[in-house]
């Protein structure tokens, strides 16, 4: 039961180290959450809406409780995915054999025709995943790219673990065939997207 509950940790607090590790969907860090969990104090597994507790929702509702009111501030961080690729994971995610016959299956469209239903508006069910420019809104104090590799010395380090972080949680290979006219669009509609990824350093 364990194991099940820690595949679907989102926020986990680390009260001694004053740090905040934030789940920004899609952006492969489940294993690292279930790694971790036996060694925080806090893991934010429900209500549901709290499960991807976004940086402006931690601040309006959980930081007073938290960080006692200001007087223990705590840092957050985070882990941002290239935009095309992020994408590209929920697609292939969406694709699974589970959800197939669901509104939010994506087993009926290529790449292509799901980067443009994202693009939409209204977006269909099956490309509505969120933003991870909106989900870190208001800035973290580290922010680290997720594949750089930067994310998990630094917690060993400020946590002072040896971490070994296994594969888990991967999406189903699929095609990411992408034309250049909709990636320019996505650029082209979705600045904030890339502006976040590229101001992404090192934490």
């Amino acid at each position: 039961m364990a194991a099940k509950a820690a595949r679907r940790l989102a926020m986990l607090v680390f009260w001694k180290a004053r740090l905040v590790l934030l789940a920004v969907p899609k952006t492969g860090t489940t294993a690292l959450e279930a790694t971790l969990a036996p060694h925080a104090d806090a893991a934010i597994v429900n209500p549901p809406g709290l499960k991807h507790c976004t940086v402006r929702k931690y601040r309006r509702e959980l930081a007073d409780f938290f960080e006692q009111k200001g007087r223990r501030p705590m840092e957050l961080v985070a882990t941002v995915r290239e935009p095309v690729d992020w994408l590209g994971s929920w697609y292939r995610y969406r694709r699974r054999p589970a959800l197939d016959g669901q509104p939010n299956s994506t087993a009926h469209v290529d790449f292509d025709g799901f980067v443009k239903a994202y693009l939409a508006d209204p977006q269909p069910d099956f490309a509505r995943v969120g933003a991870q420019a909106q989900f870190l809104g208001g800035g973290v104090d580290h922010l680290f790219r997720h594949d750089d590799g930067g994310l998990v010395p630094f917690l060993a380090e400020r946590l002072e673990l040896e971490i070994d972080v296994p594969r888990m949680n991967v999406s189903p290979a699929g095609a990411l065939d992408l034309s250049p006219e909709t990636e320019a669009r996505l650029r082209r509609e979705r600045p904030e997207e890339f502006e976040v990824w590229d101001t992404a350093g090192r934490g």
